[in-house]
C-alpha cells in the first residue's frame, strides 16, 4: 500500500471525477489517505461513525488531499457504509 502521510496528491496531478474509498472511522492513524492495489482510496478518519461525522471528516480529508475546495467534494453513494463514492469538481 502507498501511504501519503501528508494527505497531498502530487503536484501536477490531475483531479478525478470521481473516488472510490473506504473509511476507517475512529481511526488512531488518521487522518490519513492510503491507496488500494485496485486503485480504491482508504481514508482513515477520527471522526466517529455518527451522525455523518465520519463523511464529513471524509470529505475534508479528499479535499485536503486533491488540494480543492471542501464544497468542490460531495458523497454521492454509501453514506451508511464503509464503501463511498464521491464527486470533486476541479
Amino acid at each position: 500500500m502507498e501511504r501519503e502521510e501528508n494527505c497531498r496528491a502530487e503536484k501536477g496531478a490531475t483531479v478525478p471525477t470521481v473516488v472510490r474509498a473506504t473509511i476507517k472511522p475512529n481511526s488512531k492513524k488518521g487522518p490519513l489517505v492510503e491507496t488500494l492495489p485496485d486503485g480504491t482510496l482508504q481514508l482513515y478518519v477520527r471522526a466517529p461513525a455518527v451522525e455523518g461525522k465520519a463523511n464529513r471528516a471524509a470529505c475534508e480529508l479528499l479535499a485536503a488531499h486533491y488540494g480543492v475546495p471542501k464544497s468542490a467534494v460531495r458523497l454521492t453513494a454509501g453514506a451508511t457504509s464503509r464503501f463511498k463514492r464521491f464527486d470533486i469538481d476541479d
